[in-house]
């Protein structure tokens, strides 16, 4: 799938709430809650991308399917940015690791410790 064209703003509002089945007040009420973050023309239309209609797909699953409200739904998406940081985190990690292997920095090591302010973090090569 080409990304740039994933994350192209090109869909109006009154496109995403018919493909979707749901009111345009209810994205409208989204974007308030600060649970979703369209783009905007210079004439301040709301526009969407098929990224930001896979979210709100997201935040439609966690409410009505699961039942979670608006209040949850932000605190998930909030924690699952976490874990996607963190992640990230550790890949620069690991590729730091490699890094020092291959350029032996250290011979031979298998893992790399990094300290934080009040806890290490440990990343073992696999």
């Amino acid at each position: 799938m080409d990304t740039n064209a994933y994350k192209e703003p090109v869909y109006l509002i009154s496109a995403v709430a018919e493909i979707l089945n749901i009111h345009p007040q209810t994205l409208r009420q989204y974007e308030r809650e600060g649970l979703i973050k369209p783009s905007r023309t210079n004439g301040k239309i709301r526009l969407y991308s098929q990224r930001d209609i896979d979210h709100i797909k997201y935040v439609l699953t966690l409410t009505r399917e699961l039942g979670i409200n608006l209040a949850g739904v932000d605190l998930i998406l909030q924690l699952n940015s976490k874990i996607e940081n963190l992640e990230n985190e550790i890949k620069g990690y690991k590729r730091k690791l490699k890094d020092i292997n291959r350029f032996g920095l250290v011979p031979n090591s298998k893992a790399l410790v990094i300290k934080k302010s009040s806890y290490d973090v440990v990343i073992f090569e696999e």
